[in-house]
C-alpha cells in the first residue's frame, strides 16, 4: 500500500548534472538532452549564474561550439541564529503602559 516516493530529477537538476563534467557541454548537446530550444538553454544558464553557480564558457581552439561547465556551486544559505539566553537576559525590559510614569502629575 505504501509506495516509495522517489524524488524526480527536475530539468534544473539534470542541467546541473550535465554541466558538472570536466569537459562540459555545448548548447546544442544540452538542448538536445533536455528537449529545450537553444535560447531556453541559454536562459537556464543565466538563471544558474544568478543563483550563484559559477558557469565557465570554454571556447575550443580548434573551433566548434562553446563548452559550458560548472566551476563552483553556491554555498548553502544559513538560517539566522536565534538570540541566546544571555542576550535575552541583558535586553531592557518593557514597561507596561499602565505602569508608565505620568508627565506633569
Amino acid at each position: 500500500m505504501s509506495k516509495s516516493l522517489k524524488k524526480r530529477a527536475t530539468k534544473k537538476d539534470q542541467l546541473i548534472r550535465l554541466l558538472g563534467t570536466k569537459a562540459g557541454r555545448d548548447i546544442k548537446a544540452l538542448s538536445a538532452k533536455l528537449g529545450w530550444q537553444q535560447h531556453t538553454t541559454r536562459a537556464a544558464l543565466s538563471r544558474l549564474r544568478k543563483a550563484g553557480y559559477e558557469v565557465a564558457a570554454d571556447v575550443p581552439a580548434s573551433g566548434g561550439g562553446t563548452k559550458y561547465r560548472i566551476v563552483s556551486v553556491p554555498a548553502p544559505e544559513v538560517a539566522p541564529a536565534k538570540p541566546s539566553e544571555h542576550m535575552k537576559a541583558t535586553a531592557p525590559a518593557q514597561t507596561p503602559a499602565s505602569e508608565a510614569p505620568t508627565v506633569g502629575a
